[in-house]
């Protein structure tokens, strides 16, 4: 890693800001752009195995193991050998590591990475992997802020590897299915939209002060290592393991766990690209360090070619939107209502729909009776980490690859920018930064510690 501690000037946030801008964002939204393997890269066919990498063995890492299986896991990095125990346990013959660089160092061999670690330390983990030509999945959201977004897709279409988020309901059939119901006109003009969670309530403390306790690090971790790029503080409990997710020094909070998720199936179907504004209508009290209980946010898209503009309102904390929008179905504690002209999408969980039996329904469920959705046209991917997997053996791109992943991350990041500087913002998304409001620059490219980089 570069030793140079990185100091963010006005002058340098804007020029840096604006180039990332220009190379990125237009035209607009080349999702599913070639991700072909670059020529010093290992060609492994579809009948090879990859050899993989997982840093955060632990955790979120676990489950994305249990879909990896068919490959060789040669490598396990984790800073917290406690919480990683179980998964040494089940890969007894793959290397282990606590630092992720030392593992990209020695692990030539490697074609690809799974990062599933805390939002704080994806980007610099996926871009130094990235950098090395290796594929790389990396779980939601993408990354801790809105610059590091950008980089990251920056980075993958550079150096040309296989990418993917860990937005599992993405390859859903009901997803899919429910896009395509979306673009055929089914539901008619949208121009309205609600996406609502029940998170935090009872996943992790949100809405509190930092601990002032100072506890003894736990000699299974590295704490320091753990902090990685976010600023120094005293290890606390209240943070480690999973805990984090309320801390703005280290998540992102609802929006970015379960936006990421609920918001998909709309943003994908409707090419929503990134609002103009956001504003936060409602909220508990709010903290400097950690997000609130809940919030009411909303959030305005332009029109993108003949598609009207779009006004979303997301709810957190158990919030939902008014009652009578359900035309009386049952309020799921997560989804989404896409509200069109003609009638109302709703996705009763955090994707479209698993399966045939648990998919959408349009409302009112009157005026679809005998409803025939369109032919297929999207492709239907066995699995989503399986998705991936072809991708870094010369398949198609995942269909939630960095492309993609990265502007609807920054699309909801937006939000919490407005939460964090408790105004209204107006969104330049070409010079990335909020029209007349410097106080915001900290919150879309954050200072790393002294010693970490991009």
């Amino acid at each position: 890693m570069n030793s140079q501690p990185l100091f963010l000037t006005r002058r340098r946030f804007l020029k840096t800001s604006t180039t990332i801008a220009s190379g990125l964002l237009l035209p607009a939204w080349n999702f599913a752009q070639p991700q072909a393997r670059a020529a010093a890269r290992r060609s492994v066919s579809p009948n090879d195995k990859l050899n993989l990498g997982i840093i955060g063995a632990g955790g979120r890492g676990t489950e994305n193991l249990r879909s990896l299986t068919t490959e060789n896991i040669v490598a396990l990095c984790d800073v917290d050998d406690a919480n990683a125990a179980a998964t040494y346990k089940q890969f007894p013959n793959a290397k282990r590591y606590r630092d992720f660089r030392k593992l990209l160092e020695v692990e030539k061999s490697l074609d690809a990475v799974v990062v599933s670690v805390p939002d704080h330390n994806h980007a610099v983990i996926s871009v130094a992997a990235m950098k090395l030509g290796k594929h790389v999945y990396c779980e939601k959201p993408l990354t801790h802020s809105i610059w590091e977004a950008r980089m990251m897709r920056e980075t993958a279409a550079k150096y040309k590897v296989a990418t993917q988020m860990g937005t599992q309901g993405h390859a859903f059939e009901g997803t899919r299915r429910a896009v395509e119901v979306i673009q055929s006109g089914a539901i008619g003009e949208v121009r309205e939209l609600h996406v609502w969670t029940d998170r935090p309530a009872g996943w992790w403390p949100q809405g509190v002060e930092r601990p002032s306790e100072t506890p003894p690090v736990p000699a299974t971790l590295d704490w320091d290592l753990w902090l990685g790029p976010a600023p120094f503080r005293p290890y606390h409990p209240a943070y480690v393991p999973f805990k984090w997710r309320g801390f703005f020094d280290f998540g992102t909070g609802a929006i970015g766990d379960m936006g990421i998720h609920n918001l998909d199936t709309a943003f994908w179907a409707l090419n929503l690209g990134l609002p103009t504004s956001a504003e936060v209508k409602a909220s508990s009290t709010l903290f400097k360090e950690t997000a609130p209980l809940w919030s009411i946010i909303e959030l305005h898209f332009p029109a993108r070619g003949k598609l009207p503009p779009v006004k979303l309102t997301w709810y957190d904390g158990g919030k939902l939107p008014p009652a009578d929008l359900f035309l009386g179905e049952k309020i799921p504690a997560n989804g989404s209502l896409v509200i069109g002209k003609k009638g109302t999408l709703l996705t009763r969980d955090w994707h479209g729909g698993e399966t045939a039996k648990d998919m959408f329904l349009l409302l009112p469920q009157k005026n679809f009776v005998g409803y025939v959705p369109p032919k297929p046209t999207l492709p239907r991917p066995v699995e989503h980490h399986q998705e991936w997997i072809q991708a870094c053996k010369g398949g198609a791109p995942a269909g939630s690859n960095f492309a993609y992943a990265s502007v609807l991350t920054e699309a909801l990041l937006v939000g919490n920018v407005a939460l964090r500087v408790g105004k209204k913002i107006e969104w330049d998304a070409a010079h990335m930064r909020a029209k007349k409001c410097p106080e915001a620059d900290q919150f879309i490219r954050p200072d790393f510690r002294s010693g970490w980089t991009l």
